[in-house]
């Protein structure tokens, strides 16, 4: 798949702009990435961003917050129709989540000027910065800040495990941390947002398809455990004079499994700091961080309730004190219904896919769940045959892959064409 460019230059075709991207940032070790927010990976990814989109002829911009953008046409004209995703990563992620959605974009553009299509409305492509939170423990601080569900103050805080801060690492990488707030003007001018993303689950495979829509995203939050006891000698202390935080926080972690399963929802303790984090010492604080997303609210709220209360009693029993915080949360994202059939009405009528397509429910947090407040916002997954995400097992064969490329052309030329 390749096209050329209004500068007339050859512009790379799906798989060469994946080339380039697969060794940024990725550990010989686990195989995984490790491109984390206004860090050496990071830079290199959007340095690749910025190549794509000027070798295309396209606007290159980046907003007060760091996110990139490329425009064909003038986004001042408003009714924008925007693509993209992320280019940052989990702690040794996977290839696809996220990039897949960024070079799908480029690539989806390709086809469309392959087929002489004409725009009506101006086209942008998006990769919005620390999706992921690895780096600062908040996820979507681009799109939160751009949409204003979080403050300046709040992002002014945010600290990562050196002790280094947001706005330290932004001004290091060369971007104005003075700059960062809600940037309403940006998005009046979009008509639509649409994300393709690959599936982080195996309902696609399940069914036999390769593209899905997304119907809504589950409501989800990350909350803090502080388990607090008397740090001893390991080898000199009796087990009944212990105050030791890591058998609360173990006790917790069991209950958030089965919590998690009575209410048919998912509760993950996936972060854990210890103090003094020594072999032969009884732990003073054992810090683990709770991720929990559920179908809706009330079953969410029913498992976290449950998740605490559990804590309280093993801290009790223990001897060792406990406080809960909640850092984020996310309720319930139902994406626009209008923009939603409009993606499977051109899906299936489509010029290059003519496919039928599910629509689906997703547990993962997106950018696109973050914009939906402000802008008519959609989804599209393509399948993932492990079902294997944030992780390097994550994967999508090439046909699927192309397929979602078609499929997202599609849905651009049905959105802004003349």
């Amino acid at each position: 798949m390749r096209a050329v460019s209004a500068s007339g230059c050859d512009a790379p075709s799906f798989n060469e702009m994946w080339r380039q991207l697969l060794p940024i940032g990725r550990s010989s070790v686990s195989g995984g990435y490790r491109r984390f927010a206004w860090g050496g990976a990071d830079a290199d990814c959007r340095g690749w961003f910025e190549e794509q989109a000027r070798g295309r002829g396209l606007t290159y911009e980046v907003d007060r917050n760091g996110n990139q953008w490329a425009w064909l046409g003038d986004p001042a004209d408003g009714d924008a129709v925007v693509t993209g995703s992320h280019l940052d990563s989990v702690p040794d992620g996977g290839a696809f989540d996220g990039p897949l959605g960024v070079v799908s974009a480029f690539a989806a553009l390709d086809e469309l000027r392959q087929r002489g299509v004409r725009f009506g409305k101006p086209l942008g492509i998006v990769n919005f910065g620390d999706e992921e939170g690895a780096r600062f423990g908040l996820a979507c601080v681009g799109s939160r800040l751009t949409a204003g569900v979080l403050t300046v103050e709040q992002a002014h805080r945010l600290t990562d495990g050196d002790g280094i801060t947001l706005p330290q690492a932004m001004e290091a990488a060369g971007y104005d941390p003075d700059a960062i707030g809600p940037d309403p003007e940006r998005l009046d001018r979009i008509g639509a947002f649409v994300e393709l993303h690959v599936e982080q689950g195996r309902a696609l495979d399940l069914s036999g398809d390769r593209v899905g829509i997304a119907s809504a995203i589950w409501p989800h939050g990350r909350w803090r455990f502080d388990f607090r006891g008397e740090a001893n000698h390991a080898g000199t202390t009796r087990l009944a004079d212990r105050r030791d935080p890591m058998l609360s926080y173990a006790g917790t972690v069991i209950a958030a499994r089965r919590e998690a399963e009575l209410a048919g929802a998912v509760a993950t303790f996936g972060k854990i700091a210890v103090e003094p984090n020594g072999v032969n010492a009884i732990p003073s604080l054992v810090r683990g961080w709770l991720d929990s997303r559920a179908a809706d609210q009330k079953s969410l709220d029913t498992v976290v309730d449950g998740v605490r209360e559990a804590a309280r009693a093993h801290a009790r029993e223990h001897g060792v004190t406990l406080d809960v915080e909640r850092e984020s949360f996310t309720p319930v994202v139902e994406f626009d219904h209008a923009l939603r059939d409009e993606l499977a009405r051109i899906l299936g009528t489509g010029t290059g896919t003519g496919i039928e397509v599910p629509v689906l429910g997703t547990g993962a947090g997106h950018d696109a769940g973050i914009l939906s407040g402000r802008v008519p916002t959609a989804m599209l997954f393509v399948r993932n045959p492990t079902g294997v995400s944030h992780s390097p097992a994550e994967s999508a064969t090439e046909d699927d892959c192309v397929a979602g490329v078609l499929a997202l052309a599609d849905v651009l030329e049905g959105l802004a064409r003349t």
